[in-house]
């Protein structure tokens, strides 16, 4: 009972994250946006570029971060899927092949 009740934490841990991770990157992308907008404004762009460019790369980084956050994610996920331990025809008949070719070669 103990782990089970862990499992369905965990997919509420999970559930929360990913909606976390979205609501952070529509916010940062809004944010970079405008950002953008305010640099196309400015007549001196290299003024503007220096004033805003160190919080447009730190916009960025927020968008890198949570790109990161999704694998994490998606590995344990993934790792919480049972694997598919069973070869399809197609799998066998190349991995035949594969194995036919080697031998020709040698």
């Amino acid at each position: 009972m103990g782990r089970k009740r862990h499992i369905e934490n965990l997919d509420d841990y999970i559930e929360e994250a990913l909606g976390n991770i979205r609501d952070d990157r529509a916010t940062t992308a809004a944010l970079l946006t405008d950002l953008i907008v305010e640099l196309k404004k400015s007549p001196d762009v290299y003024d503007s570029h220096k004033a805003l460019g160190q919080v447009a790369a730190k916009y960025v980084e927020t968008l890198q971060r949570s790109n990161e956050q999704l694998v994490k994610i998606t590995t344990l996920l993934s790792k919480k899927e049972p694997a598919d331990e069973t070869l399809s025809e197609d799998d066998k008949d190349s991995l035949f092949d594969i194995i036919q070719n080697q031998q020709e070669v040698k």
